[in-house]
């Protein structure tokens, strides 16, 4: 009876061990959910970046005077002693 009752509970060891250890365990499932969480908050800046961008491309591509005041703005070509103004118009 000893013996039987020793085979079940090494029994019930190997297969403790691998769900806890063994390939899709516990722990393995454990870092893959905090894998998704960086990712899904890495995309989430990727998304807010991306409409950055094309909130830019979609006021270059509709109006000169965005493209003016970037070439003005970023290349330096603003005069010393020169006070560059954005006059933004309201949209009614």
């Amino acid at each position: 009876m000893r013996l039987l009752i020793l085979i079940l509970f090494a029994i019930l060891a190997l297969f403790q061990y691998d769900l806890w250890f063994g390939r899709n365990g516990f722990w393995d499932y454990r870092e893959t959910a905090v894998k998704i969480v960086e990712n899904h908050a890495e995309n989430e800046k990727l998304s807010q970046r991306n409409q950055r961008i094309n909130a830019e491309i979609q006021g270059l591509t509709k109006g000169f005077e965005s493209i003016e005041e970037r070439a003005r703005m970023q290349h330096g070509m603003v005069k010393e002693n020169e006070v560059f103004y954005h006059i933004v118009k309201e949209n009614k």
